[in-house]
């Protein structure tokens, strides 16, 4: 423990952040694969919080904000361990390498997303289906949120859309009205209403 007690404040503290958040980026990869293996719709919940770029990136993910924090404390460690004496190249070079990984993990799951919504998968054969919002939509389609649903025998994610003048929030129940080229446009659903009402009103809708 002698290296542990010559690190500066400022490595103890990026030490601390790393390993916790990479703990907790470890324990979600492994709830990530246990939910695809076992084909269920056990996702994890997200910040109800979230920002949506124009690209339809989601940002401030549980995820994001966990690679952020670990990629950003690792090397932010790295950088005040090398640098001693020096506090703010280490902050920035932290800041910068952890808005890199958050990126990177929004565009991942976008990627994954896209995969998962292509190929052998159908989406005409959605609408009517019920999900559940992962990261909340935006009203009046001002953004894009996430939806997670397991349908045609697997368990997908998918950005969606909704034209209710409120926002959907994380956790609620939405039936999938259509689908576009890579989004779902989506309401909430009312549980007063049986599956028949709701299968008209889609169908009104179509037409």
């Amino acid at each position: 423990m002698n290296w542990y007690l010559e690190l500066s404040v400022l490595s103890k503290v990026f030490f601390w952040i790393s390993v916790v958040a990479s703990v907790l980026l470890v324990i979600q990869i492994i709830l990530l694969v246990v939910s695809f293996a076992g084909g269920g719709d056990g996702d994890f919940e997200d910040f109800d919080g979230d920002m949506d770029t124009d690209s339809g990136l989601s940002l401030f993910t549980v995820k994001g904000m966990t690679a952020f924090f670990a990629l950003g404390g690792w090397c932010g460690f790295a950088a005040a361990t090398g640098l001693p004496g020096n506090n703010w190249a280490p902050v920035l070079i932290a800041i910068a390498t952890g808005t890199a990984a958050l990126f990177g993990v929004a565009l991942a799951m976008r990627g994954v997303s896209k995969l998962q919504c292509s190929g052998n998968l159908v989406g005409e054969k959605l609408v009517g289906q019920t999900a559940t919002v992962y990261v909340s939509v935006p009203s009046s389609r001002t953004g894009r949120g996430k939806i997670t649903l397991t349908a045609q025998g697997r368990y997908m994610e998918a950005d969606a859309v909704t034209d209710d003048p409120n926002r959907i929030a994380t956790d609620e129940q939405v039936v999938i009205l259509s689908w576009q080229d890579d989004f779902a446009v989506v309401e909430r659903k009312n549980p007063a209403k049986t599956q028949e009402v709701q299968a008209e009103e889609i169908n009104l809708k179509k037409e």
